[in-house]
């Protein structure tokens, strides 16, 4: 039979709140919010080899476990307010004898505790102790979350497209069905926990720490042959193909996130998610700022000095006119409203057209006499003048 030696005494001294990076009092929804952020930061799929940040994803997993958890969260609370009134440092289970400690079960009775004492009031936030030894159902996780890269064309960006994928990922062995046994033999209780799938080892000090049963792996049940496939791990990969929406706007890196698109969760529990890096291809004309669109668009000299109306393409759509006013100066740009990306209200950016002059690399007799005329006839001051003002100081 367990006692409250069973009890994950470190838990009683653990912040899980500073561990999420929120205050005691923090809502339902900042909690969350804050888990997610940790999580998907230091998941080990987006973090291979990074053994600091897979460590911190199971501590962040452990406290989101107790806190995320409204009645197990009210548990842990008042747990800690016994430990920071030194309600544990007595020690756990002993009587009122020669050694100091008392017992604990006792203790919370008198403070309005379950008649069970601790096993009753803290069974089923640590793991389940008390009073027997029963056989608790595994619990179902979430599947993991998968990452993948995408290239799609820069207008297929512009207003979205739907792309098929070929994802690999972690999922149940699809000849155990996840059971990690050889098919067509029938498991039995394991017999390293007896059912429970956990074991109590000894931590030292009077203290015993709950731990997945090394034999079973927390499956309760064990198979005396092996899958063959998944050599009992209950685990293989999938391969499948899948269509996703990227939505128009979509911008060049970009992470994009597909709920439910994952790997398949453990003991029904739900699907991963899908996070798809969107890269978008260089366009021959068009360029991209923010949510509008950018073209370069030559002119001639004279068409600069003396003004034009000129024709300009869009993405996608009818060519549309530009008035180009007399003595317009090189780089100049025309904004052409609407005709710009997609944004997410289902309104469109400005089309920034920036105008290059062009210089003729030779000119025919003709053209080279009216410019000299030009020359000639120009009366505007040194263009060069202000580069000399006070070069003598």
């Amino acid at each position: 039979m367990a006692t409250t030696e069973g009890f994950r005494a470190d838990w009683a001294q653990k912040d899980f709140y500073a561990e999420l990076g929120v205050k005691k009092d923090a809502t339902a929804a900042e909690i969350k919010k804050a888990y997610r952020k940790l999580a998907r930061a230091n998941h080990p799929d987006s973090n291979p080899g990074d053994t600091a940040k897979h460590d911190k994803f199971k501590s962040v997993a452990e406290a989101y476990d107790v806190v995320g958890d409204p009645e197990k969260r009210k548990k842990y609370d008042e747990m800690r307010e016994l430990y920071g009134s030194g309600g544990f440092r007595g020690g756990f289970g002993g009587g009122g004898g020669a050694g100091g400690g008392f017992n604990l079960d006792d203790l919370l009775r008198d403070r309005g505790g379950a008649s069970g004492g601790i096993g009753d009031m803290f069974g089923d936030l640590f793991g389940g102790f008390g009073r027997g030894r029963t056989q608790a159902p595994t619990r179902p996780h979430k599947g993991a979350d998968v990452e993948t890269t995408a290239t799609i064309g820069f207008t297929d960006a512009i207003d979205g497209v739907t792309i098929s994928l070929r994802l690999t990922s972690d999922a149940p062995c699809p000849d155990c069905n996840g059971t990690g046994g050889k098919p067509g033999t029938r498991p039995h209780i394991c017999p390293e926990c007896e059912g429970a799938g956990f074991v109590v080892n000894g931590a030292g000090g009077g203290f015993s720490l709950q731990e997945t049963c090394p034999k079973c792996g927390g499956r309760q049940l064990v198979y005396d042959e092996a899958c063959p496939t998944c050599h009992g791990s209950g685990r293989g990969m999938s391969a499948r193909s899948i269509q996703a929406r990227i939505p128009a706007g979509v911008k060049d890196g970009q992470r994009i996130r597909l709920k439910g698109k994952g790997s398949a969760g453990v003991n029904g529990g739900p699907a991963g998610d899908l996070y798809v890096t969107v890269k978008v291809a260089s366009h021959p004309l068009f360029g991209r700022k923010g949510d509008n669109l950018t073209l370069d668009v030559p002119i001639s000299f004279d068409e600069a000095a003396l003004g034009a109306e000129i024709k300009i393409p869009t993405l996608g759509g009818s060519p549309v006119t530009v008035k180009v006013p007399a003595g317009t100066p090189n780089g100049r740009t025309f904004r052409v409203r609407g005709k710009g990306s997609r944004k997410k209200d289902g309104t469109r950016g400005d089309l920034l057209a920036t105008v290059q002059v062009q210089v003729p690399g030779t000119l025919n007799a003709a053209a080279r006499e009216a410019v000299e005329a030009y020359r000639a006839a120009g009366n505007e001051p040194s263009l060069r003048a202000n580069l000399f003002d006070g070069s003598a100081t």
